[in-house]
């Protein structure tokens, strides 16, 4: 999934995924990305995504916006591209970020690997040796039902999100001190184990069964 990085002086202050058709940038504070800065219109730009593209599009800015160091006013998003706004810059990363959205129908398959499907097909005999096969390998999310059963996402990345934006999508939050779910989007809360987690962010132990829009995976590691 494509994302967005805000930055000020070569320090990057925010990453948002473009999970959302409409990502409104100004200073404003109802905008998606707010900017209190000199030379930051109120409302200053807009980022529109679609299945196939994401478009950078100035609204009249006071100051108008830079793209690759030339001024623009509405461009077609190349990986990589960076959008200059007064005293900050917007970055493009095009399928790149630490943010995957990997449940239901729209696996990512390059963040997919299958070289284990011999272990954890649900039945609980299997658990533990899978368990014991990882030692020493990243936490996983193992797929347990639907047309991407048996996969396995990699949680590699500081974020990794889930689900189906615009149904139901949570963020899977790895740290030095283990791994946590946090609801972001949609009226229906993920359900860990059986128990629905709510607003608040459920930490994760080895076993976990998570249900997220219409599809289950276990936490290993």
């Amino acid at each position: 999934m494509a994302t967005i990085i805000l930055a000020k002086d070569g320090i990057a202050l925010q990453e948002l995924p473009l999970l959302k058709t409409r990502i409104t940038i100004g200073r404003r504070t109802y905008n998606d990305i707010v900017i209190d800065a000199p030379g930051i219109s109120a409302e200053h730009a807009v980022i529109t995504t679609t299945p196939t593209e994401s478009t950078f599009e100035d609204l009249g800015s006071t100051n108008g916006s830079r793209l690759n160091g030339r001024p623009v006013t509405r461009h077609v998003l190349q990986r990589r591209d960076v959008i200059e706004l007064a005293t900050h810059t917007i970055q493009y990363c095009a399928n790149e970020s630490v943010y995957e959205v990997v449940a239901g129908p729209l696996f990512t398959t390059a963040t997919i690997h299958n070289q284990r499907t011999d272990q954890l097909t649900g039945d609980p005999a299997q658990t533990d040796s899978a368990f014991e096969a990882r030692p020493s390998s990243p936490a996983i999310i193992k797929v347990l039902n639907g047309a991407g059963k048996g996969n396995e996402i990699p949680l590699t990345k500081a974020l990794t999100t889930i689900g189906r934006p615009g149904v139901q999508v949570a963020v899977l939050t790895s740290a030095p001190n283990g791994h946590s779910l946090t609801h972001v989007e949609g009226e229906v809360y993920p359900i860990v184990n059986g128990v629905n987690i709510g607003l608040k962010t459920q930490v994760l132990k080895a076993g976990d069964v998570i249900h997220l829009s219409g599809t289950e995976m276990m936490f290993l590691c």
